[in-house]
């Protein structure tokens, strides 16, 4: 994974409530063992008509739109518990996802990713999601280190709270092996005093 420890960047507004793991990525698409290629199906029912033609009103469609953080609805990630869903998202070219609530399951899974599921309270989603859709050049600032996201334009923040575990692996870029080995030291001194 990549290290994660501050991204300023534009975002893309998805005003949907409760969107569910197979609106992220549809169950026809789980096929594949591989992360590589599911990014092409990210809200693939959304994007695309049955037809396969670009739905021009959806926000990821819409050229004034950009960006690395999606600002999503309340509910983010609901539904089953398929991995999968972190992996078309980080696919897609996303580092963060901001909501006011995340499934657990959901939550845990994009950390295991590196994708920062980025809890604000709802009052912060609703003045997030109005000034991105109101301004698209607008820049949102995610401090990890310090735990903070901003809009730089408003000139206002949020605190957020994150495991100080996944905070770890995060600014590291670990997943769970890279980090045991990042304290074999530790471990093989912790060894040796039991001998």
């Amino acid at each position: 994974m990549k290290k994660f420890t501050k991204i300023i960047s534009k975002a893309i507004p998805l005003a949907v409530e409760n969107v569910d793991t197979d609106q992220i990525i549809p169950a026809r698409f789980l096929k594949a063992t591989d992360k590589k290629g599911f990014g092409d199906n990210v809200f693939r029912d959304w994007r695309f008509d049955k037809n396969g033609a670009i739905n021009t009103d959806f926000s990821l469609n819409n050229p004034i739109y950009t960006g690395s953080i999606l600002i999503a609805g309340d509910n983010f990630g609901c539904g089953s518990s398929r991995e999968h869903a972190a992996w078309a998202l980080v696919g897609y070219g996303f580092k963060v996802i901001v909501s006011s609530f995340f499934a657990d399951i959901f939550k845990g899974n994009a950390l295991n990713n590196g994708l920062l599921p980025l809890q604000v309270s709802p009052k912060f989603l609703s003045i997030l999601m109005k000034t991105v859709q109101e301004n698209p050049a607008t820049e949102i600032e995610v401090d990890l280190e310090n735990q903070k996201i901003s809009i730089k334009k408003l000139e206002i923040s949020e605190g957020f709270d994150i495991d100080p575990y996944k905070k770890t692996c995060l600014i590291n870029g670990y997943d769970d092996i890279d980090y045991l080995v990042s304290k074999k030291e530790m471990i093989e001194a912790f060894e040796a005093q039991r001998l």
